[in-house]
């Protein structure tokens, strides 16, 4: 890793690969990875390719991903036997929902903020023996923390079997008490399985304290691993019932064995992860991500004010992103209204956020990360204002 990095701001932006002129203010969709980790990632691949044999031979690679197992771990208060690296956060709710048998007539809780893949995963476990996802319906834009345990709390019956929280909600970005929402799940019984892809390196996180049973994250987000790395945690009872969604040579040799070797596969997002939490130390660790959550605060106030809209969910439930609400768009609140503001920010300001339409408005969701300062949020605040009013009849605007 570099010494004497860049203060966070514009000057970090050299540690990334950002062509010249872009405000990238999408962290959150698939992270962004630093040049030294790239780099990092290269040597391994050049490495393996020189000599695959050598370089996927067992006993020499399992040792190197117990490694990067055990680095994960630490950052995130973890037992490293609990704890397995897959390829993203739905790759490992997957690998839940694949190991767990549901009755005739199941149900399943989750939110309406639930991610759209989970979503889908659900759907496909529950359809054949004609269960059901029941998503309890959250305030928005604000929901309190005990708002969202009281609607949560309405939704189980004695039919649950199982439920499945976001920590950080992709699109309205609100952390959920997932704490308390483990805590009155497991007082009736009831498994509770936490998606956390936004979690790792964007908040600071002690996986087994949140109360779950089984916790997915990304790495390749906030930890800025390579993409395709994420984690799977396992509390240590439920350990011998999970099993990953391939099953090859492993199989029966325990969590560390059937993960570790699905087949052949790239394993240099894995091996890059003690790099990758090594340049995030680096950066400040706690207070870079202290200061991304400071930065995306100070951004959400400046747009709402701006826009004279709102922010989705309060201050304290939100970490390095935020959602505001676009002016005037209960009027066009389309997929395509969407596609359109996203397209025009890209191609007319060079400015990467993405847009959604959610309860009848477009809403955009911003990220602070290193390389971000506040007057990218400006830019993005003017851009707006200039090209919302656009959007009212998209058919005619192109």
């Amino acid at each position: 890793m570099p010494e004497g990095l860049p203060a966070a701001g514009a000057g970090a932006r050299t540690l990334w690969p950002l062509p010249q002129g872009l405000t990238f203010l999408n962290h959150g969709s698939f992270g962004l990875t630093p040049k030294p980790v790239l780099q990092a990632q290269a040597r391994l691949k050049h490495e393996m390719e020189r000599d695959p044999p050598r370089f996927f031979d067992h006993h020499k690679l399992m040792p190197r991903l117990a490694d990067a197992r055990a680095a994960a771990a630490e950052a995130l208060g973890a037992a490293p036997q609990d704890l397995v690296l897959v390829d993203n956060a739905t790759t490992g709710v997957n690998a839940v929902l694949q190991s767990l048998a549901f009755p005739p007539g199941a149900e399943v809780v989750s939110t309406d903020q639930v991610y759209p893949a989970v979503r889908n995963a659900l759907r496909h476990r529950l359809e054949p023996v004609g269960g059901r996802l029941i998503e309890a319906a959250l305030p928005w834009p604000v929901a309190s923390d005990d708002a969202i345990v009281a609607a949560v709390e309405r939704a189980l019956t004695p039919r649950t079997v199982l439920a499945a929280f976001d920590l950080i909600a992709s699109r309205s970005a609100v952390r959920l008490p997932v704490e308390r929402l483990a805590a009155l799940c497991r007082g009736l019984g009831i498994p509770a399985l936490v998606d956390a892809a936004h979690g790792p390196g964007q908040t600071p996180l002690d996986i087994p304290a949140l109360g779950a049973d089984w916790v997915a994250g990304n790495l390749h987000k906030w930890y800025f691993a390579p993409r395709g790395c994420a984690l799977l945690w396992v509390r240590p009872d439920r350990a011998a019932a999970l099993h990953p969604t391939v099953i090859s040579h492993g199989y029966g040799g325990g969590l560390a064995a059937e993960f570790g070797w699905t087949g052949t596969r790239d394993v240099t997002p894995f091996l890059s992860v003690p790099a990758a939490l090594s340049f995030h130390r680096a950066l400040g660790g706690p207070a870079l991500m202290e200061r991304n959550r400071a930065l995306a605060a100070e951004a959400a106030a400046l747009l709402s004010h701006a826009w004279r809209t709102e922010a989705a969910g309060s201050p304290d439930q939100r970490n390095a992103m935020a959602s505001v609400r676009v002016p005037g768009s209960e009027r066009f609140a389309t997929e395509e209204a969407a596609r359109l503001l996203h397209d025009r920010l890209l191609r007319r300001h060079r400015i990467q956020v993405p847009v959604f339409p959610f309860a009848g408005a477009l809403w955009l969701r911003i990220s602070a990360q290193a390389y971000n300062e506040l007057g990218e949020y400006s830019r993005l605040a003017d851009a707006v204002l200039a090209e919302a009013p656009k959007l009212d009849r998209p058919a005619r605007s192109r």
